[in-house]
């Protein structure tokens, strides 16, 4: 029976996190992404959150890369600044690729 709860992928702990928790850190991350990074992007509310959760993703590999842990949480400050680090680094590349293109 499915629950509504999904394994937070990518960030190898098993934890189970509800996927509304995902949208909610997402939009958190995301937001805040953007606001250290003002600019134009596409997208409103919908590509925040994306953007947010993604940050969560990259930012929980790059963690586990340079530490060998995962001792972050999800909802505490440490996972939530992860999440807008690895938000961040979307936002930057995102926008590197968009540049590109239009010269």
């Amino acid at each position: 029976m499915y629950t509504g709860e999904t394994v937070a992928a990518g960030v190898g702990r098993g934890h189970r996190v509800s996927v509304i928790a995902w949208i909610v850190l997402g939009l958190i991350a995301g937001a805040l992404a953007k606001m250290l990074m003002p600019g134009r992007d596409p997208g409103g509310i919908l590509g925040t959150i994306l953007i947010g959760i993604g940050g969560a993703i990259v930012g929980g590999f790059i963690w586990n890369a340079f530490t060998g842990n995962d001792s972050y949480g999800d909802f505490d400050i440490g996972g939530i600044l992860i999440a807008v680090l690895g938000a961040i680094i979307l936002l930057w590349g995102y926008r590197a690729l968009v540049a590109n293109r239009a010269h």
